[in-house]
Order: C-alpha cells, then sequence, then structure tokens
C-alpha cells in the first residue's frame, strides 16, 4: 500500500472527534421529518427576513410617535397653565368686586362701570351679574358681543336649573363654584357654549347672594390659548362626555391609507382645565402628515417578492407532504385500528366454530386478570370459568355454539386471575368473514358489578325512602296534572281519603292552590304539558294554606309545590298536615289575650279611681251648691224667675258633664267582642285625653297635645287603640311624679302625626314625659311579661300595649330623651298603617262585601 492511501493524522483526529450536537439530532430524524425542515427552512428565513423589515419600520414610526406625542404633551400642559392663570385672575377680580358690594363699598351704578371695565378689558367674560339671595338680578352689565339668551334684565328672578346647580353650590359652599359647560342656542354660532362662575356673597356671615361671571368657552379658547400652541396642533375644548364646545379637530382618516401599520392616528392629549374641574377639557391634536409613497411602495415590494418565494416553497412543501402522506397511510390506518381496540371497555373475545380462543382484545385480559398467551388456544372449560358453575357454563358455551342465545344477553359470573368473582353481561353475534361465511362467534362482555351494585342499594333507598313517607304524620299525595290519575299516596292519605284521588283535588281546590282542570287527554298515556317548559313551575317556592275539612273535622295544613315526575310528567305533590291542636291553642291563647286587655283596663281605671272621684266630685259639688243657693233665696222670695232659669242651666250643665265623664268611663271598660272599623284618629285621640286628663290632673301633670290636620283614617279596634294612648300617658304621668320635677317642668307632650315608614304610609303616636327616663337594664325589660319598676304594678301594661299594636299591624317603641349628656325624658311611639284608598273597580264588591258581613 502506498503512502498516498494511508489516513493522515489529520483524518484520524477528525473520525476520533464527537460529533456536534446538531448533527447527531439531525441523523436521529427520520427521512421525512428531514425532507420537512429542508424544505421548510427557506420559508423560515424569508418569514424572518420579513418580520425584520416590518419590525424595523414599527421601530422607527413609534420612535416618532412617541415624541410627537411628548411635545404634544408638554404643549398643552403649558396651554392649560396659561389658561388656569387667566381664569383664576378674573375671579379674583371678581371676587374683589363680590367683597365691594357685601362692604357696601359701591352700589349699583358703580358695580355696571366695573363690570363694563372688566368686560371690555377681556372679551371672553361675556357678561357679569349681581345676584341676590332669593335670586333676583340686582345689577348686570352684559358684552354687546353676547347673545340674546345672556341678556337678563333688572329685577329678573334666575329660572330653576339655569345655574346648573351652582348657585345653590356657592350659597351652602360660601366659595366660588364653577359650573358646567352650559350650551345655549345662538343665533349667529349655533350651540354656543357658556361658563358660569359664582362667587358668593357674605355680609356678617350671612349669604347676600352671589357676583355670577359667564365666560363664553370660544372666547376662552381664543383668548387664553397662546397662539404659538393653536398654530401647531388643532386644539379644542370639549366636555367631559367628548363634545367639541369650541374649537375645531381634523376628521379621522379614511381611505386605503388607513390599512397601513405606520399610518395611525395623530398625536393627542387632553387635560382638564383647572379650576373648572374635569367637566372642561382641553384637546389637542397634530396635523397629520403623509409619509409619501416612497416609504409604502418600498414596503408593498419587500412584501411582494417574499410573498412570491414564500407561495413558490408553498408548492414545493405540499408536493412533498403528499408523498410522505402517501407513505404513511397504511401506518396511520393500522395504528388507527389498534387504538381502537385498545381504548375499548368492553371485553372482545373470538371463538371458533369448534369452540376455541382465537382472539382477545386487551379490556377482555384486563378484566379476567389473564394475558393473552393464557387465553388464545384454550378450549372449555375456559380458565376464567368458576369452578362451581363448570356445568352451567358449558351449557351456555354449547347453546352459544348452536346460535340459541338470547339477543337481550344473557348474565355469567366470571373468574379473575387472583380468584376473584364478579358478574358480567355476555352478547355474542356471528363472526362473518370478507367472503361471507362464518367462521366463528364473536362475544362481547361488560362488567355489570358495580351497576347491579348501585341497582340494588337504589332499590333497598326506595324501600326506606317509602318507609318513612309512610311513616310521617302527614298525608302525601301526587297526582299529574290535568289527569285523574294518583301517582302515589303515603298510608296517612289512605287512611283519610280511602286512596281516591278526589282526596287531592279538594285539598288544592280548598286551598286555592292553581291546577288544571282534566282534559280528554287524560285518557291517553300523554301529558297535555308535554312540550312546555317547567323549570319555572318546579323552583317556585311551595305554597301554603289551612284550611278545614268537614269530612275529617280536621283542620290542615295544605303545602303545594310542583315536580317533575319520573316518566317527565309535570306533577302535582300535596301535603296535608293535622294542625287541628294548634288551631285550638291559637284559639284559647286569643281568648285569654282578650281577657288580659280588659283586665289590664279595670285595673288602669281602678288605679285611676281616686282621680275619677275627685273628676265626679266637682260636678256634684257645684249641683249642690246651686240647689242649696236656689232653695233659700226661694224661701226668701229673693229670686226672679230669670235667675232661676240661669242657676238651673248651670246645675244641668254640670250634671251633663258628669254623665259624660261616667260614660266615657263605661265605654272604656265595657267587654266587647275586638272590631275592627275605620276610625277617625282626631276623635280617637280626643277620647283618650278625655280619660287620661284625669289621672294626669292627680299627679300635677300638664297634657300638651299636637294633632296634625286632615289625618286619614285608620283600620283598628278603637277601644284597644284608646287603651294603649291611656296607658302611656298614665304611665307618663306615673314618670314626672316619681322624678319630683318642678311645676314648670311637670308636662306629657302627645303628637299624632302621618309618616312615611319602609314605604308604607302610617299614623305616628309620639307620648313624651319629662320624667328620668329609662335606665339600660328597664329597657332591655320593659316589654317583658310580669315585670314593672312599680311596686304595686302587675307588669302587663306594656306587654299588653305591644300586643295590641302588633295585632293592628304596627310596632311599639320606647327610647330616652337627652340633653347633652343628661337624661331629661323619655318618649314612647308607636305607629298604625293607613287604610289603602280604594279604586273605583273593587269599591263596590268592597261595600258588598261589607253589607254581607254586617247581615251575618
Amino acid at each position: 500500500m502506498s503512502d498516498s492511501h494511508l489516513p493522515s493524522a489529520t483524518d484520524v483526529a477528525a473520525s476520533t472527534l464527537p460529533l456536534p450536537l446538531w448533527k447527531r439530532w439531525w441523523r436521529k430524524q427520520s427521512p421525512s421529518r428531514q425532507d420537512r425542515f429542508i424544505t421548510l427552512g427557506p420559508l423560515f428565513a424569508v418569514v424572518l427576513f420579513l418580520a425584520a423589515v416590518v419590525a424595523a419600520f414599527g421601530y422607527l414610526r413609534i420612535e416618532e410617535i412617541d415624541r410627537e406625542q411628548q411635545a404634544v404633551t408638554r404643549d398643552v400642559e403649558y396651554a392649560q397653565q396659561r389658561l388656569r392663570l387667566r381664569l383664576l385672575e378674573r375671579q379674583e377680580q371678581l371676587m374683589r368686586i363680590g367683597r365691594d358690594v357685601s362692604n357696601k363699598e359701591i352700589d349699583a351704578e358703580e358695580f355696571i362701570v366695573q363690570s363694563e371695565a372688566l368686560v371690555n378689558q377681556y372679551p371672553e367674560l361675556m357678561a357679569v351679574s349681581w345676584i341676590d339671595s332669593k335670586r333676583r338680578i340686582r345689577a348686570t352689565y352684559v358684552s354687546p358681543s353676547a347673545n340674546f339668551t345672556e341678556l337678563r334684565a333688572v329685577g329678573e328672578q334666575l329660572k330653576v336649573g339655569e345655574t346648573d346647580g351652582t348657585y345653590e353650590l356657592a350659597r351652602d359652599l360660601r366659595q366660588p363654584v364653577y359650573s358646567r359647560p352650559l350650551i345655549v342656542q345662538d343665533t349667529r354660532r349655533y350651540n354656543a357654549a357658556s361658563l358660569q362662575l359664582q362667587v358668593p356673597l357674605d355680609e356678617q356671615g350671612k349669604f347676600t347672594g352671589v357676583i355670577m361671571g359667564e365666560y363664553s368657552v370660544d372666547g376662552l379658547l381664543r383668548f387664553g390659548i397662546p397662539t404659538e400652541i393653536t398654530a401647531k396642533y388643532a386644539v379644542a375644548l370639549v366636555d367631559d362626555k367628548g363634545t367639541v364646545l369650541a374649537g375645531n379637530l381634523p376628521p379621522a382618516r379614511k381611505g386605503a391609507a388607513q390599512l397601513l401599520p405606520w399610518t395611525d392616528g395623530a398625536a393627542k392629549y387632553e387635560i382638564p382645565v383647572s379650576p373648572v374641574g374635569n367637566s372642561l377639557l382641553i384637546r389637542a391634536e397634530g396635523y397629520r402628515a403623509s409619509l409619501g409613497v416612497v416609504g409604502s411602495g418600498f414596503f408593498w415590494l419587500v412584501s411582494a417578492l417574499s410573498a412570491l418565494t414564500v407561495w413558490m416553497l408553498l408548492g414545493n412543501w405540499r408536493h412533498t407532504r403528499r408523498r410522505v402522506q402517501a407513505q404513511q397511510a397504511l401506518l396511520t390506518e393500522t395504528h388507527f385500528r389498534r387504538a381502537m381496540e385498545n381504548s375499548m371497555l368492553t371485553g372482545m373475545r373470538a371463538l371458533d366454530l369448534q369452540g376455541r380462543i382465537t382472539y382477545v382484545n386487551p379490556a377482555f385480559c384486563q378484566m379476567t386478570g389473564l394475558n393473552e398467551d393464557e387465553l388464545v388456544g384454550c378450549t372449555a372449560p375456559f380458565p376464567h370459568w368458576p369452578e362451581s358453575e363448570l356445568d352451567m357454563l358449558m351449557a351456555r358455551l354449547d347453546d352459544e355454539l348452536q346460535g340459541r342465545t338470547p339477543p337481550g344477553g344473557f348474565e355469567v359470573r366470571v373468574k379473575r386471575k387472583n380468584g376473584k368473582i364478579f358478574d358480567a353481561r355476555m352478547y355474542v353475534s356471528p363472526l362473518i368473514n370478507p367472503q361471507g361465511q362464518q367462521t366463528g362467534w364473536m362475544t362481547s362482555m361488560t362488567d355489570i358489578t358495580e351497576p347491579k351494585r348501585i341497582r340494588e342499594e337504589l332499590t333497598a333507598s326506595y324501600e326506606r325512602f317509602t318507609t318513612v313517607l309512610e311513616g310521617l304524620d302527614a298525608a302525601v299525595s301526587v297526582a299529574p296534572l290535568g289527569s285523574e290519575e294518583l301517582l302515589f299516596a303515603n298510608k296517612l292519605y289512605r287512611s283519610w281519603f280511602e286512596g281516591e284521588v278526589s282526596g287531592h283535588l279538594n285539598l288544592i281546590a280548598q286551598a286555592g292552590v292553581p291546577t288544571f282542570a282534566p282534559t280528554g287527554d287524560s285518557l291517553d298515556a300523554v301529558d297535555s304539558m308535554a312540550g312546555l317548559p317547567t323549570d319555572s313551575l318546579t323552583d317556585a317556592q311551595t305554597a301554603n294554606a289551612e284550611i278545614f275539612v268537614p269530612e275529617l273535622a280536621k283542620w290542615l295544613e295544605v303545602r303545594s309545590r310542583y315536580l317533575t315526575w319520573v316518566d317527565g310528567r309535570l306533577a302535582q305533590m300535596v301535603i296535608a298536615t293535622d294542625i287541628t291542636p294548634r288551631r285550638h291553642a291559637e284559639e284559647q291563647a286569643a281568648q285569654q289575650n282578650e281577657r288580659a286587655q280588659n283586665a289590664s283596663r279595670l285595673i288602669t281605671m281602678g288605679e285611676m279611681a281616686s282621680s275619677v272621684a275627685h273628676e265626679l266630685n266637682q260636678p256634684l259639688t257645684a249641683i249642690n251648691n246651686y240647689c242649696n243657693g236656689m232653695v233659700s233665696r226661694i224661701k226668701a222670695n229673693q229670686i226672679s224667675n230669670d235667675d232661676l232659669l240661669i242657676a238651673l242651666e248651670k246645675t244641668a250643665k254640670q250634671a251633663w258633664r258628669a254623665g259624660q265623664i261616667i260614660q266615657r268611663i263605661r265605654a272604656f271598660v265595657k267587654r266587647s267582642e275586638p272590631n275592627r272599623a275605620s276610625a277617625d284618629v282626631a276623635i280617637l285621640v280626643s277620647n283618650a285625653m278625655e280619660l287620661a286628663e284625669i289621672e294626669l290632673r292627680r299627679h300635677h301633670v300638664r297634657l300638651i297635645h299636637y294633632i296634625a290636620a286632615r289625618l286619614p283614617d285608620v283600620m283598628v279596634d278603637r277601644i284597644l287603640i284608646e287603651q294603649v294612648l291611656i296607658n302611656l300617658m298614665k304611665n307618663a304621668a306615673e314618670s314626672i311624679a316619681q322624678a319630683n320635677r318642678p311645676t314648670a317642668n311637670r308636662n306629657v307632650e302627645l303628637r299624632v302625626v302621618p309618616k312615611q315608614i319602609n314605604e308604607q304610609s302610617v299614623v305616628e303616636f309620639s307620648v313624651l314625659d319629662s320624667g328620668q327616663g329609662l335606665s339600660p337594664e328597664v329597657m332591655e325589660k320593659l316589654f317583658e311579661a310580669f315585670y314593672s319598676t312599680k311596686a304595686e304594678g302587675m307588669g302587663i301594661g306594656l306587654k299588653l300595649c305591644r300586643s295590641i299594636v302588633e295585632s293592628h299591624q304596627g310596632r311599639l317603641e320606647a327610647m330616652n330623651i337627652y340633653n347633652g349628656d343628661e337624661v331629661v325624658g323619655c318618649r314612647f311611639t308607636f305607629w298604625i298603617p293607613v287604610i289603602p284608598p280604594l279604586s273605583p273597580a273593587t269599591s263596590a264588591p268592597d261595600s258588598i262585601a261589607a253589607e254581607d258581613a254586617e247581615l251575618h
């Protein structure tokens, strides 16, 4: 061998060096993947180049936009400072005029002179007005260039809303207040905008009016924005809704140029005008400049060349892809079939005509715990058969080979490799080859252990549920709507109604629950409500009603709701509970409450016995004196007929007074059935005061009352409400007596006024005293039964008062009255709802019902 054929030292070193990482990765790829990478390589390079060009254009454009935006921001903030200083200068001048007016250093004529000088000097100020505290114009000066809507006559009153609420705000804050931009109609300038400044006038702490300056928004733009700013940008004053009030903004760019990536909107910036606030903003926008055709043309040229290259490479790539797809079609089909077999949860087993296993899928192997080698080729008895059932399974296999298996399959017990037994269902079908000849039998096996367990648990749960329903102390029944079929009835329902559906329907009818009458469709097995949405019915709240069933001689609480039955039909469930003992207890409680109320009235009159005796003693003493005087003068023949007539009239008046006192007491303590009727509040309160004043005079307490005029009527039991008022006024007098208040402070105040509580019209009764108030311990137990702060008290007065008020849908409350930290009295308040007015459509039926009630 010659030396020229021997490997050199460089070749040996190169062969022993390790390959680079990217070469080793490349050699590991399949040929089809290498072809794909070779094809997509140029495509990726072109796309990368195109992206770089676009990124370069975008970066340059972003830099330019950022510089423009910074310039606009800087110039707009400078313009805002200039405009702010101009507004503050005008505000200070108006405040100076306001101080002169408040100090009465200038009159209306001098005000007009100063206003004229101010308006003529500063063109943006259109009008200056002096307005008093009654919104009348005392003096005003309007610029000759102002529109007619800004002309106001002296003595004219500002209209509501004309100042956008700034007049009231300036009056409350006592500080200068700017209004929102106001749009006014101008014959020369459509929708001219103005701005108002309200400077309050304060004379020794009293608000005496405002100095109102009115600016033209257009004038603020022309004279407040520097000209160098308006020359560089399109400047406008806009409100907080984006409406242009003064100035112009360039229109939005349209056309094909809008599609270019670098043709973004021109730089713009806006900032609120201080001290006006966010209702007035300065908006500036730079004038757009076209980039020219050169930049756009170059961009589209590069894009077109890159797209052409991509299109050519895509054509080559599609051709290569079709060739790769043709090579992998068979492999994909094979993998799909294998994946389908492996993903099945149903076990598959194939038998030949002699009963030998020829195929099992992975699911069958997983169920039995045996692998494919242990099953394929086996003959009966198979390894997954339980030893205790070999005879039965051999008979099943013989039927299977003879084609005598049921179409619905059959259940068998299967043994796993670990010896555990599970339940399975098998379906058998003939195995046909492509030539149409039967070559065996295909058996599918499904593990039904879990479904069978669930079915058994559901059966046991149903039995437990039925047992619970049968043992309920309530009658439960379910019937479909529009049908006379009874779907379910428990034991108590069957004992009450003998299992008839008529009981279910009667309960629904008496409870007033809406249902549907049976139709001809009820004879069929079709639900008449089929196809209609039932979610709103089944989600509805349960309807409750208490009814009396004469057939059972029982009071029942009936609860009903709609539900969807197991077959999908809409049904109605009724639960009836026997509440007869509860109703009897409620009736006894009502009777005892009535007896307690009567006893409370008798106790109240007993406690007031001495006061009543004193009150009756006055007219009786007067009658005695009149009679003795008349007897003496008649015996002495010293009385004329006129004097005798006068004395008899006075005697009759005192007798009538004593009779009225006795009549009031008799009506108050008379036992009567509860009778709620429409009552005049003024008459009701007057009757209560007549009886209460007897006790108040005994304690030397003066009664002060205020009854609002035209109070609405209330639906109450008059005697019970009078009892509450008398009890509260009597307690107030006793509290004042216990506190030993001086005569000037021994007052009880009764106030009756209309009020709105929780969007409901009510009449509020308040009893205020000047006693020692209630301690926190007493406040907590105030309305408890048999709790009293008086040694001789029984502790049922306030408890009954609260029960009476709450039975009239009202509320009774108590609270202390404070003077700083000192308790100076107590206030008891309760309210009664007002009778709602009757509409014309319902007044006639209600009057008829009232007449029927009176007849009964």
